[in-house]
This record gives structure tokens, C-alpha cells and sequence, in this order.
């Protein structure tokens, strides 16, 4: 069984590192490519109204290495002494990991816990909804397209977590951290990808995006005897709606995803 990691470039190849330490065949075929967003004022601006925020919610570790790589030399931060009481809050693991890296201190970051039945916008609102009241604002992380569009639909998480905070009496603002987009595509990309479609790959998908990437990419591929391994239900349904033949579903920590694969790879198609 090989499994296909279609996290961006960077992610791709830690994932494909750690799965290959454990004796699973991986290789990289990145869906989404990521970067630094064009016009930066709006991050620099949202690091100078930092304070003004009673929380800031990382939608992915993306979110803050890119927050993070525009904070400006004297911005406030999230560290114990400081006199900004903003909580850093982590949709996931790897979110909080990626805090943790840029300094962050753990007694100012809320993230669900690992025996969360998912990580997501839901579980984190669990853990921080009530740390909100009527007039707070909270501050939103997340990346876009190149025209700024976040591409979320009404069941989005990041949407779904500022109508909380709405109904809660507060305000959510939103600032784009990182640009995605479709990486371009090599001739062996497209063999391995046709390949993939049939030979008993596992395709490791962690975003809705990817899917729609993957479709786009190849429009007349058959995707019937493909499986799939989603780490969210959102994730999973975009991959049956794209015709995969089998789609699982596993919580997008490593020691899941390697269970979740073995289930995935043993079921007829």
C-alpha cells in the first residue's frame, strides 16, 4: 500500500518522513501550494491592534508561521509577563506545536485536548466560548486565494466559530495570514496521480481545497476505485462527492492515520 500525502510541500514531507519511519511507503503529490500573501498592511495592522483582542484563533499551522514571520520587532506577544492578557487559541496538535515554535508560552494557548474526538473550530469553541462576552473581539488567522477569498461556505469551520462569537455578544475579525493556490503540476505528477487512481493508493487528504485541487487538475479521471483516508467528515464528504470509491475518515494525528490507513487499504473498492 502506498499512501499519497497531499498536504503543502512543507507539510507533505514531514508527514512522509513520519510515515515512512514507520514502514509505510509515502510520497509527497502536494494539492495546495502556499505563501506569503501579497499586500501584508492588513497583518502588519492586526499585530499593532493586538491587545484589542481577547483571543486569536490559528486556523492551521500555515497560520501562524506566517502571522508569525510579519510580527514586527517591538508587537506585543504571547508570552507569560507581558501585560496583553490575548490567548492564543489552536484549532489542533500541529497548530499548538507551531505556537509553541514561534514562542508562544502554554499558559497563553487553549487548543482541545488530544482526546478530543475531532479538532476543529466545534472542539475549540468547547474549550474557549467562555472566555467570551458581549463587546470582546477576537481576531480569526487564516489564508485565502490570491484574490483574498477564504473559499469557505457556510459550513466552514473558521465562519461557523465567528457566528459564535456573535451570538456570544462579540465581534470576529478576520485577517488572510498566507495565499494558496493549485501548485503547477509536473508530467510525473499526472503519472503518479493516474496511477493512484488504481493501484490500491491511499490518498491522505487534510483539506476540501486539496479535493477541489485534485479535481480541477484532472478532470476526466475516474476516481471510482481510489481510496481516500480524510482526517475531518467536511474533508471525507468532498471526497465522495468526487467519486472516490472508498473514503475513511481519522483524526489528523499521526498515531490515527496510520490505524485509519491499514482499515482504508484493506477495504474493496
Amino acid at each position: 500500500m502506498r499512501v499519497i500525502v497531499t498536504r503543502p510541500e512543507r507539510e507533505a514531507q514531514r508527514w512522509v518522513l513520519d510515515l515512512s519511519a514507520l514502514g509505510l511507503n509515502a510520497v509527497a503529490l502536494p494539492l495546495i501550494k502556499v505563501g506569503p500573501v501579497d499586500h501584508p498592511a492588513n497583518l502588519l495592522q492586526a499585530w499593532q491592534r493586538l491587545a484589542d483582542y481577547v483571543g486569536v484563533m490559528f486556523v492551521s499551522g500555515n497560520a501562524v508561521d506566517h502571522f508569525f514571520a510579519l510580527k514586527p520587532p517591538l508587537a506585543p506577544v504571547f508570552i507569560a509577563q507581558s501585560a496583553i492578557k490575548t490567548r492564543a487559541w489552536a484549532t489542533g496538535p500541529g497548530t499548538a506545536r507551531a505556537l509553541l515554535r514561534a514562542g508562544v508560552a502554554p499558559d497563553r494557548l487553549d487548543v482541545p485536548p488530544l482526546d478530543s474526538g475531532q479538532f476543529d473550530s466545534e472542539a475549540l469553541w468547547r474549550l474557549v466560548g467562555a472566555q467570551v462576552r458581549a463587546g470582546d473581539r477576537v481576531l480569526i488567522v487564516r489564508g485565502g486565494d490570491a484574490a483574498g477569498s477564504a473559499g469557505a461556505g457556510p459550513g466552514m469551520g473558521r465562519e461557523w466559530f465567528a457566528q459564535r462569537v456573535a451570538e456570544a455578544g462579540g465581534q470576529a475579525d478576520f485577517v488572510m495570514a498566507y495565499q494558496r493556490g493549485a501548485p503547477e503540476f509536473s508530467p510525473r505528477d499526472r503519472e503518479l496521480a493516474q496511477q493512484a487512481a488504481s493501484d490500491g493508493s491511499v490518498w491522505l487528504l487534510s483539506s476540501t481545497e486539496a479535493v477541489a485541487n485534485l479535481s480541477a487538475w484532472l478532470p476526466g479521471q475516474s476516481w471510482a476505485e481510489a481510496r481516500a483516508l480524510a482526517t475531518h467528515p467536511r474533508i471525507a464528504a468532498a471526497a465522495v462527492r468526487a467519486g472516490f470509491g472508498v473514503v475513511g475518515e481519522s483524526r489528523p494525528t499521526l498515531v490515527d492515520v496510520v490505524a485509519s490507513l491499514n482499515l482504508v487499504g484493506q477495504t474493496t473498492v
